[in-house]
Parts: C-alpha cells; structure tokens; sequence
C-alpha cells in the first residue's frame, strides 16, 4: 500500500495514525507542487513545466524556500508511482485529499496520469465529512493534518475505488482549467474548481493588514491565521510584492536579507513597527 498526500504536514498525521493501526502500514508519499496556484497550460509538456518552473522561481525569491525547487520533482515521483505499480501486482494507492483547491488539484494533476491502473487507485476524499477533535467535539476538517491520529482508522473506511466513469470525466475537467490557464484554483464544492485571476486574494490580504507598520514574517502569521481560505505564505508575499508595485503597501528593508526584516505598511500609515 503506497499513502499519497499532498502536503508535508499530512504525511506526519498519517504517520501518527500508522502507529495506532497496522493495517494502514505503507509508504507515504507526496505531491509537493501546489497545482491550485500558478500556470498550467501545457503543463505536461516540456514548455509548460518549465514556465511553471520558472514562475515558482519568481515566488520563492527571497523566501526561505528557494533551495526547494531543486527537490520538487513530481514528474518523477509519478514515474516511481507507475514502476511500483507495475513491478507488484498486488500493489495499490491510496489518494487522501482534504476539502481544499490544493488537494483537488493535486488530484486532478496525478489520475490524469494513471487512466492505465484504475482499479489499482482508491481515493478517500473526506469531503463535508464531520470528525472529532481532540476536545471530543464536532468539526469538518478542511485539511487531513486537523484530523487526530485515532480518528484517521475511521477515515480508512471512506476508501473507494476511483471509478472508470472518472477516469473519463475528471481529466476533462482537469484539461478545461488548465486551458483556461488562470492564477488561482477555487474550490466550489466537490471537486468543482473555478478559475480565479491571479488577483484572487488580493482584497482580503489587503483587508488583514494593520495601518501599523509590522514586520513581514507577523504580518504573513496574522493573514495567514484569519484567511477564510488559505494558500502559501510564499504565494502571498508574491501577491504583498505585485500590491506594492502598484503603489497600495509599501515595504521598507532589503529583500536580499530574506523576509526576516523586511517591513509592511501602508501609504501613509504609521512607520513605527507594530508586533501582533
């Protein structure tokens, strides 16, 4: 059994639910590209996947993350996919996917590859599903790493077979967003994406920022923590950078410096920092 996520922190909450339950003993393995942001025409051809390699390069500059485009390489994890697959006949995959763009897109970006090993692919998309937390209370996760470890043995039992029907339909779907080729994926319910210009969260961040000055690294904790949908911290300092450019933020500091001290604020606003 080979688990695939689409998150780094999924694959520490899978581990946690392995050691409750043999069962769900496997290899965990995970898509490491966020599809639900970014360029995807031609995404399978050489010329797309270097235009989105490039314009990841565009995102991560000045982040902490810019030695992390040398190790994503999901073109070549799918290709292990297909060589497990078919080296061991009993070998199978389980696909866990939140309620969230992210996962849906990953999913969309990887069966569109697999058509071959239907039946060999189970997904368990936990999709307006109510679990426990750890307070014993009631809640509908929309990311698998909310989910506690005990709760994960109950989720085994959503696993089904990607059905044939989906293997016709799915990759259509997946075929017209890309044409479209937008900057953002929304999910609308299901595993219903709509298009969303590259724009898409720019009046909500704007919204979250204080008139204060604050450090960037505060400023992305308290966006990221209020966001009603959430997305890479990367992305939305990506987005702070285009809202500058046009003259709505103002940044003071060295980017070169990474984001550590880099500071936001807002025309006119207050230069003394504010820390949350």
């Amino acid at each position: 059994m080979i688990h695939l996520v689409f998150n780094t922190a999924n694959i520490a909450a899978l581990e946690a639910a392995i050691e409750l339950d043999e069962n769900l003993a496997g290899q965990i393995v995970e898509i490491k590209d966020d599809y639900a942001v970014g360029p995807l025409l031609d995404i399978y051809e050489t010329e797309g996947y270097q235009a989105r390699k490039t314009w990841w390069e565009e995102v991560l500059m000045h982040s902490p993350y810019t030695d992390q485009l040398a190790i994503v390489d999901d073109k070549l994890t799918v290709h292990h996919l297909i060589q497990s697959l078919e080296e061991d006949p009993a070998e199978e995959i389980w696909i866990w996917m939140g309620q969230n763009a992210h996962d849906v897109s990953g999913y969309y970006w990887l069966m569109s590859q697999l058509k071959p090993y239907q039946g060999k692919l189970q997904v368990l998309y936990l999709n307006n599903l109510p679990f426990l937390n750890d307070k014993g209370q009631l809640f509908y996760p929309v990311h698998l790493s909310e989910i506690p470890a005990k709760e994960f043995i109950k989720a085994k039992k959503l696993a089904r077979p990607i059905t044939l029907s989906e293997f016709e339909l799915d990759p259509d779907e997946w075929k017209k967003i890309c044409q479209e080729n937008e900057g953002v994926r929304f999910l609308e319910g299901g595993k219903k994406l709509a298009s969303m210009p590259i724009t898409y969260y720019d009046k909500e961040i704007l919204s979250l920022l204080t008139k204060n000055a604050q450090k960037l690294p505060s400023a992305l904790a308290h966006i990221l923590s209020k966001m009603k949908i959430k997305t890479g911290d990367a992305f939305i300092v990506f987005r702070l950078k285009a809202l500058a450019a046009l003259g709505k933020i103002v940044f003071v500091g060295n980017w070169e410096k990474g984001w550590k001290d880099m500071i936001v604020q807002m025309p006119g606003g207050s230069s003394v920092v504010v820390e949350d």
